[in-house]
């Protein structure tokens, strides 16, 4: 698959952007097991055009995480095309607009999935973004607003009418937010649309190798994007690579495993954002990393209270010595 003259090769595997999740050092750690694109955390183009620190730091990234997007959202257009230029200063590979977020804080001041009450403006304020940058120009987004407006169809020929370069939907309405199972069906008539000519991206409660290349093959989609399922464990992206190249489902990961990724992660984090602010954010990784493992709560509870790194150390490393039964 191709972004414009960006080569996915085949059966690309994708991270989607996710807020307080998709940090530097979480897609160094997804692009490591097999991610083949990555986006930052989205960044909200009124808060980078006043230059404000948080977005401005969001958009930094390291070269081992190329190829990698910048996503904005915003629901002014001078604002937006700002935001896009501004972001393309940082020199990533595309420019991605969110027109997905179901928030509140979001979507009910027009941004995110709340341009989808607005196709119109939708509509304007992405041609003007693919108007202010020479990078390619993509976009994410839901079926439609609710189960009464699943309008995707027509969205899609739009957007692309004025110069996206591909299209992510996420399966569900903005009024499911992340409830209820996702519908692959429309994301599927997008794809084989005939008018359609650039790539249709999925996305939507791929949780497992099987069902990720079984939903890829009935729905004909030109790539996978993996949100959720994606924290606490990167291995996904491996796992359903492996799955597609040899049919094989390849085992969980042992305990040494999550435990040497989690110290992985923790070091990147502290690299990036220093000892205190780097283990503050650590501590929503924990219980991914360690999901299911019987009798976990106690341990689980003792990392979320630590706060020195040699600490954090000390204890992944007894977590070590005791066996997976007894954890």
């Amino acid at each position: 698959m191709k972004i414009d003259q960006l080569d996915l090769g085949v059966f690309p595997l994708l991270l989607a952007p996710m807020e307080d999740i998709t940090d530097s050092s979480f897609r160094q750690i997804c692009r490591g097991f097999g991610a083949d694109l990555v986006y930052t955390e989205f960044v909200s183009s009124e808060a980078l055009i006043r230059d404000a620190w948080k977005s401005q730091h969001k958009m930094r990234f390291e070269e081992s995480e190329r190829p990698i997007g910048i996503q904005i959202f915003g629901n002014e257009i001078a604002s937006m095309e700002k935001a896009a230029r501004m972001a393309a200063e940082a020199m990533p590979e595309l420019i991605d607009i969110n027109f997905g977020c179901p928030v509140k804080k979001v979507a009910g001041k027009g941004a995110g999935a709340g341009l989808m009450n607005d196709v119109p403006k939708m509509v304007r304020m992405t041609e003007a973004v693919v108007r202010s940058t020479k990078l390619p120009v993509t976009v994410k987004t839901r079926l439609g607003w609710d189960d009464k407006q699943k309008n995707i169809v027509d969205i899609a020929e739009r957007l692309q009418d004025v110069g996206i370069r591909a299209l992510t939907i996420h399966g569900r309405t903005r009024a499911q937010m992340y409830t209820g199972k996702a519908d692959w069906t429309l994301i599927g008539e997008v794809k084989n649309n005939p008018r359609m000519h650039i790539p249709i991206i999925g996305n939507g409660d791929i949780d497992n190798p099987r069902h990720a290349v079984e939903i890829s093959e009935r729905y004909g989609v030109d790539a996978l994007m993996i949100g959720r399922a994606a924290v606490g464990n990167p291995w996904i992206f491996k796992d359903i690579r492996r799955f597609y190249e040899t049919g094989q489902v390849p085992p969980p990961p042992s305990v040494a495993e999550r435990i040497a990724v989690c110290r992985m992660h923790l070091h990147k984090a502290v690299a990036v954002k220093g000892e205190i602010k780097g283990i503050l954010e650590m501590r929503r990784h924990y219980a991914s990393y360690f999901r299911n493992l019987p009798n976990f709560k106690k341990s689980r509870l003792q990392l979320l209270t630590m706060c020195g790194l040699s600490d954090i150390e000390n204890f992944l490393s007894e977590l070590e010595t005791i066996s997976f039964q007894t954890i």
